[in-house]
């Protein structure tokens, strides 16, 4: 529990209560703080008796009948002599701008603090309260109670005159009142009643619950929370009541309002003030505890709670106790609780102190984060909130955030927070950088430094890189390949690494890091020989990227034990940059690496490399002959009769007889097969690839006596050969191995063979009988004949201008006509005199009319048909 605290000597009880508290872990939810000021003076000679808050100042009224007009921050602003005797109670209307004042010997005041208009009055009897109404300054509700040994309701009539009436008597003193819009609650010693000054009824008598306590001593606290809840504070229980309309056909003879009770519970200690919080309650309690060695009552310092309302009891959210002065000798009548509902401002009011508590903002927050050291939190908070923050800063509450981490040794953390803390101050970072220098954690910061927006000075950073450098080889590797080179002196660190290197000449860590501040700095030749010193992979990307092919002219047997692949395909692909030729001149003495670059040379390009192509068969011979039959195959450049000399100096068989039947001599080709490889199978496929008789005899003489090749040809020669040749040649009483086989082979094979001439016969012969058919529709087909066509004898029309008498006629296939007596040789009708085609024809006669439709006379198309079929198959 947090406490308002103060430095003045108390018991031995109030120290070791003080102890507990400042060991909870429970953030308080209010804050305290003296009202200093004027109230200090005041109540160095006086002592404060009530006090009435207004929203723009504070009204105190002491013992000695003073009433003083306060500013929030205490200062008196006015003074006001009421009486020589206690002020019982002080009262403001809503406005602030009327004021109304009852002392202890009866004296009662109401007058505008602004204005003229005033109300003395002095009893026969104290005056415990008074209450203005809330809206004092319309001149409608110029109406005022005073409580004594009755309650009276002072209201100023049309003459500007004051009459009273007596709203309650015979019930003791009324020691409290509230009025809120129109209703005023007050209580006496039998409990509380509301009266509503509207209807001028009273509506609800809620009686007090323990009736053992002194009215005078425990006095009953009374709060509005709006204009329908009522609290009621008395002894150590809690009332909230609510006013209700009662429903028209419930009247009756009663109220139009009534009362009920929400919420009632019993506290731990006796309420001296109340007052609302949203949907909480802040209770001020007087507190009495025993002494374990005098077991003797004494005041314990007053507590304010505030309490979660339930329907029969309640949760206590947050309890402070207050060490008000001369809380020893107070009793409970002597402590008031007042708020202000605007500001949510509590005023613990006792005769010797005022307190204000309020409830913590987020500076207040972050304060008790702090002061509990936990500085994320605080961080978190002030980030969320730093609109409404007034007291603190982000960079601040990081700071200290920052040096709490160090202190306790997390480093790593402490440096991961400076990113975020730090920002982009580079003033800020320099000087962090400089306390881990001071510790000896220099590398704990280095990953988390700013390389751009913002960037430190050089020497930050190269005194970073020294720290590695003695001690940590990889991680200062790491950071020369992390940082950007422009961060720091180049130079300085390439001195410093050369220096180390003199140690430790062969350490590759070191000459690796060597080669990239090269890079950084551009001597591009001294790190690519430090590269190529380690066979680093790195290397071919360094001379593609800053385009270093000059430099490698003389480097290029490194670069090819390095990784000859790779360099091949950069050769090959800079063939702009370093020629072939130059590559070739350079490889002259590592002829296994010149044959790599030659041979995807030739996979890229078969002609670009023609001019080495001689050397390559040497070389394809010497370290790659399974490429050599195929490079021979690919070029058309190779010289044959070298090609053919080195392959017979290295007894190649299946190169040279490559190379002999490209030269054509296919004859000695089959003889080496047969003769060197003995591979009948191969020599029955080279026979079929050269598809020559003479070839195909040789091979058949060759195998004649050897039964294993005998095999060879009967399985394969069938398609190509008639095996009738090979079968008469075979020795009587010869063994042949699998003969039975290769016979059933060759007459499987014939039965195919006249399988698939059958299956083409009758394809043929359909076709060419649809074909015949198709041929005779459109032979069938009508020609048209008019006056428009003319004999190609004669050059007359074709039709006779007496279409009565009977003509004949010949129709060719070609279109061309003629009258019948003018074919010059009759027995030649069958073709076109023009064209000499061959004809099908039609002879008719028609009979007025000039249309030759095969239709009409279908026995003389038949006649026609037949005799032009018969020479058609003459003349074939």
């Amino acid at each position: 529990m947090a406490e308002a605290e103060e430095q003045e000597t108390g018991s031995l009880e109030e120290s070791t209560d003080e102890s507990e508290e400042e060991e909870s872990e429970e953030e308080p939810k209010l804050k305290y703080e003296r009202l200093s000021n004027g109230v200090t003076e005041i109540l160095q000679k006086d002592a404060a008796s009530c006090m009435t808050v207004h929203d723009k100042f504070l009204a105190l009224g002491t013992h000695y009948g003073k009433v003083y007009l306060l500013d929030v921050q205490g200062n008196i602003t006015q003074k006001f002599d009421v009486s020589p005797v206690k002020i019982n109670q002080v009262s403001l209307d809503e406005s602030g701008e009327h004021m109304g004042v009852c002392a202890e010997d009866g004296k009662v005041q109401v007058f505008g603090l602004y204005s003229g208009e005033e109300f003395h009055e002095t009893f026969d009897c104290p005056i415990k309260i008074i209450a203005v109404h809330p809206h004092f300054v319309r001149s409608s509700c110029k109406q005022f109670v005073t409580g004594g040994k009755k309650l009276l309701l002072f209201e100023r009539s049309w003459m500007s005159r004051w009459k009273s009436s007596i709203l309650h008597e015979g019930e003791g003193n009324i020691r409290s009142v509230k009025w809120r819009g129109h209703l005023i609650a007050w209580a006496n010693n039998m409990g509380v009643k509301i009266f509503d000054i509207t209807s001028k009824q009273r509506i609800t008598n809620v009686p007090r619950d323990d009736i053992s306590l002194r009215p005078d001593m425990y006095p009953c606290s009374l709060c509005w929370k709006d204009n329908v809840t009522l609290i009621i504070g008395w002894g150590t229980s809690v009332k909230i009541c609510s006013v209700k309309e009662r429903h028209a056909n419930e009247m009756r003879d009663l109220p139009s309002r009534y009362v009920e009770i929400v919420s009632q519970f019993e506290t731990e200690f006796y309420i001296s003030g109340l007052a609302p919080l949203c949907d909480q309650l802040v209770v001020l309690s007087y507190v009495k505890e025993v002494s374990e060695k005098t077991e003797r009552e004494y005041c314990a310092r007053p507590r304010l709670d505030i309490i979660q309302p339930l329907s029969e009891t309640c949760e206590e959210i947050s309890s402070d106790a207050l060490t008000v002065r001369g809380f020893q000798e107070n009793e409970c009548r002597d402590y008031h609780l007042e708020y202000s509902e605007g500001e949510s401002l509590f005023y613990i009011v006792s005769p010797r102190d005022v307190v204000v508590a309020k409830e913590r903002d987020q500076d207040d927050h972050i304060d008790w984060l702090l002061e509990k050291k936990k500085y994320e939190e605080a961080l978190m908070a002030a980030e969320i909130s730093q609109k409404n923050i007034k007291r603190h800063k982000i960079l601040d509450i990081g700071l200290a955030y920052i040096n709490h981490l160090v202190a306790r040794g997390e480093y790593d953390i402490a440096a991961r927070k400076c990113q975020k803390i730090l920002g982009k101050n580079a003033a800020l970072w320099e000087y962090e950088v400089y306390k881990f220098k001071e510790i000896g954690q220099l590398k704990a910061i280095s990953p988390y430094l700013p390389r751009g927006d913002p960037v430190l000075k050089p020497l930050i950073y190269e005194m970073i890189l020294h720290e590695f450098l003695e001690s940590d080889y990889e991680g200062f590797a790491t950071l020369i390949r992390e940082w950007p080179g422009d961060l720091y002196n180049n130079s300085v660190i390439v001195q410093a690494v050369r220096d180390h290197l003199k140690k430790d000449s062969q350490n590759r860590t070191l000459l690796k890091t060597l080669a990239e501040l090269y890079t950084y700095d551009k001597n591009y030749g001294n790190a690519l020989e430090i590269y190529l010193t380690l066979r680093h992979k790195d290397v071919f990307q360094l001379i593609h990227k800053h385009n270093l092919f000059s430099s490698i002219k003389d480097k290029i047997v490194l670069l090819m034990d390095f990784d000859s692949e790779k360099a091949v395909d950069m050769l090959l692909d800079n063939e702009d940059k370093i020629s072939i030729k130059k590559v070739v001149e350079e490889l002259e003495d590592r002829p296994e690496l010149q044959h790599v670059y030659l041979h995807k040379l030739f996979k890229r390009d078969h002609h670009k490399g023609q001019r080495y192509h001689e050397k390559q068969i040497s070389l394809y011979a010497e370290f790659d002959r399974p490429n050599l039959l195929p490079f021979l195959r690919d070029s058309i450049h190779c010289p044959l009769e070298k090609a053919l000399e080195i392959c017979q100096q290295r007894n190649f068989v299946e190169e040279t007889v490559y190379l002999l039947s490209r030269m054509g001599n296919s004859r000695s080709a089959l003889k080496m097969i047969m003769e060197e490889l003995h591979d009948v199978d191969k020599a029955i496929e080279f026979a079929k690839e050269q598809d020559d008789a003479e070839l195909w005899e040789d091979l058949i003489l060759y195998s004649i006596d050897k039964p294993p090749f005998i095999t060879g040809l009967l399985n394969n020669i069938g398609t190509h050969v008639d095996p009738i040749l090979l079968i008469h040649r075979i020795k009587e009483g010869m063994e042949i191995p699998n003969l039975r086989d290769s016979l059933v082979k060759i007459l499987q094979d014939y039965n195919l063979q006249i399988l698939l001439r059958e299956g083409c016969k009758k394809i043929l012969v359909a076709d060419s009988l649809s074909l015949l058919k198709k041929m005779h529709r459109t032979q069938m087909k009508g020609i048209l004949v008019d006056e428009e066509n003319i004999c190609e004898s004669c050059l007359s029309p074709i039709l006779p201008s007496d279409a009565a008498k009977p003509f004949s006629m010949v129709v060719f296939h070609c279109r061309h006509m003629f009258h019948k007596e003018c074919l010059p040789v009759p027995s030649m009708a069958h073709l076109c005199i023009l064209v000499s085609s061959r004809l099908f024809s039609i002879m008719f006669c028609v009979q007025g009319r000039g249309f030759v439709d095969g239709e009409r006379n279908s026995q003389m198309i038949e006649e026609s048909c037949l005799v032009i079929f018969k020479k058609y198959a003459n003349m074939m």
